[in-house]
């Protein structure tokens, strides 16, 4: 029943460590039964995706959005006879590697480690910066082991785009199109929930009249790009938008950027302070003395400091540099 231009589990590249076959589950759905049932994937929940307010219920966490992209893609992945188990296990792990504090804890937690080298120069720059789609592949394939298939892998590594705008290329299938498919499901799911808690968190208070194309609703606008995607998808060997959508939904990324991720921080002081705290563990963790047994190094503080939950980030940091008398 899968589109001849679906990724067949039969046909897997299969894993580094192979094992016997399971006589229930394809191989992409143990792929999404590891990730579902790793610590990694729990700690999500208390991982922040933009909005740092631990007092506000409805704000998405990194769990969230996870599940938002994955429903996203599935839908897109289910019209177009794609493998539905494919894109559910890229889905439920490509944000695996993100650092406590979302965006604006990974960029402080690269920012550290740039320092760290430039003020070391001699020393082995391994890593040189901090990526966390580069973490969730270290997290699969190391520090939780889950020996994945290499086509879930290859959907986790490819899936992250930044500030870039979307362009035709990008549906097309680097490794499958199940990871293109959600490469764009991703990007969809963002635009979407973080419109929704900006409105929600006060920080703007109205969506410009020329993005009404894509609707007046939060399901609406989703409702108008999933469609438009599946509509130009079929029975094509990549994932596409409509050039009209595709010019929208670029434009509706620069205007959140300029309007709430640029704006956030400097209206919300707590932001600063949560970068300053991550940063503030890296100098400490540094230290290879300080960190927990079998962390080692900077790639250790690392590995350390990004699986870190925000709650979890605060009471070490309260730990370690607060008085005894002052955490009561």
């Amino acid at each position: 029943m899968l589109s001849p231009y679906a990724a067949k589990a039969a046909e897997s590249e299969g894993r580094s460590v192979p094992i016997p076959d399971d006589p229930v589950r394809t191989c992409y759905q143990r792929d999404r039964d590891r990730i579902l049932h790793s610590k990694s994937f729990r700690r999500l929940k208390h991982k922040t995706q933009v909005f740092i307010d631990p007092l506000g219920d409805h704000y998405r966490t990194r769990m969230t959005h996870t599940l938002e992209v994955s429903q996203i893609a599935r839908t897109v992945g289910r019209a177009l006879r794609l493998n539905e188990d494919l894109i559910e296990a890229i889905a439920l792990g490509h944000d695996l590697g993100h650092t406590p504090f979302g965006h604006a804890g990974e960029f402080a937690l690269d920012e550290a480690i740039r320092g760290h080298w430039h003020a070391h120069p001699s020393e082995n720059p391994t890593p040189s910066g901090f990526r966390h789609y580069e973490q969730s592949i270290r997290i699969v394939d190391v520090l939780e082991e889950l020996n994945l298939t290499a086509e879930t892998r290859s959907g986790i590594d490819g899936h992250s785009k930044g500030r870039k705008d979307l362009s035709a290329h990008d549906g097309e299938p680097t490794s499958t199109l199940e990871a293109a498919t959600v490469r764009i499901s991703d990007r969809i799911a963002y635009l979407n929930h973080d419109l929704d808690d900006a409105i929600r968190s006060g920080i703007i208070s109205a969506i410009p009249k020329r993005f009404d194309m894509l609707g007046t609703t939060h399901s609406g606008r989703i409702s108008t790009m999933v469609q438009d995607l599946i509509i130009c998808s079929q029975d094509s060997q990549s994932i596409n938008l409509s050039g009209s959508l595709l010019d929208c939904m670029n434009d509706l990324k620069e205007w959140l950027f300029d309007n709430v991720y640029l704006l956030y921080p400097q209206r919300y002081p707590d932001v600063r302070k949560a970068q300053n705290l991550v940063k503030e563990l890296f100098q400490h963790f540094s230290d290879e003395t300080q960190l927990p047994e079998r962390y080692t190094g900077i790639q250790g503080a690392v590995d350390y400091i990004a699986g870190m939950t925000d709650r979890y980030a605060i009471e070490t940091y309260a730990k370690i540099k607060l008085p005894n008398a002052w955490k009561a």
